[in-house]
């Protein structure tokens, strides 16, 4: 009662709370989940994240970063993996599992036809996820770009599938530019939004809220599947230095 009675004074005199003001309001402070000094591109700050949730999404303009700190993420978090592009590239790489596997195949088969049902479209980019989805061990898993190579529909069906885990899922880290996968409309009490700013600040935690700090630039991040289909394999590339 006192926080929100310090906070309704704050709004009073025009002061907009910090997300980190509003995320107390709804439990204790939490220890520090993860804390490592960043890569380059950035000139080694120290990078703190605290209270990792189900589903935490990290979003940032191409050369901001995003792969770098999720590498570093899933170096540094306890038993994480990362599920990178290179799951695209092998269709037989992504069977074989499910061939040695009944356990898996069968966990595979019943997300396929719950996102089926919800409108997805079976393509080998969806099962390549999905294995990587499903494979046991790893207790949090980095996704690079959940997004590629899936329609809307199959985005949006995935979306839905992920937030229907609840706060008791694996935790996963979502590189994403799809506002398909990341409705900021929707984000709920167990999603974290993670920002890698253009000019290689230290990343941060965006609140999902029109006006908090940072909202701004994440929602210019994010684009429909159809837009993002049309920049698909663009990267970005710093030009060499004439002397």
């Amino acid at each position: 009662m006192a926080k929100v009675r310090n906070l309704r004074a704050d709004l009073s005199q025009g002061k907009i709370p910090s997300a980190g003001e509003l995320t107390r309001l709804v439990g204790p402070p939490t220890e520090v989940g993860v804390a490592f000094d960043l890569p380059w591109p950035w000139g080694g700050e120290r990078f703190e994240l605290r209270d990792i949730r189900a589903l935490n999404y990290i979003i940032g303009p191409l050369g901001s970063g995003k792969t770098r700190l999720a590498l570093r993420l899933a170096e540094t978090l306890p038993n994480a993996a990362f599920l990178g592009l290179e799951r695209l590239k092998d269709n037989s790489a992504t069977r074989a599992p499910l061939d040695a596997d009944r356990a898996l195949k069968s966990r595979v088969d019943e997300s396929l036809r719950w996102l089926i049902e919800d409108g997805a479209v079976a393509s080998d980019s969806l099962l390549a996820l999905l294995v990587g989805l499903e494979t046991e061990g790893p207790t949090i898993l980095v996704i690079d770009m959940i997004e590629q190579g899936l329609d809307q529909a199959t985005q949006e069906a995935l979306s839905a599938h992920l937030r229907r885990r609840g706060p008791g899922g694996r935790p996963l880290f979502l590189l994403t530019r799809s506002n398909a996968i990341l409705d900021l409309s929707a984000v709920g009490a167990d999603e974290a939004i993670i920002l890698c700013p253009a000019n290689h600040s230290t990343p941060t935690r965006v609140a999902p809220y029109p006006g908090a700090p940072g909202y701004e630039a994440v929602a210019t991040c994010l684009a429909s599947p159809d837009v993002r289909a049309r920049s698909e394999g663009v990267i970005a590339w710093r030009p060499r230095e004439v002397s």
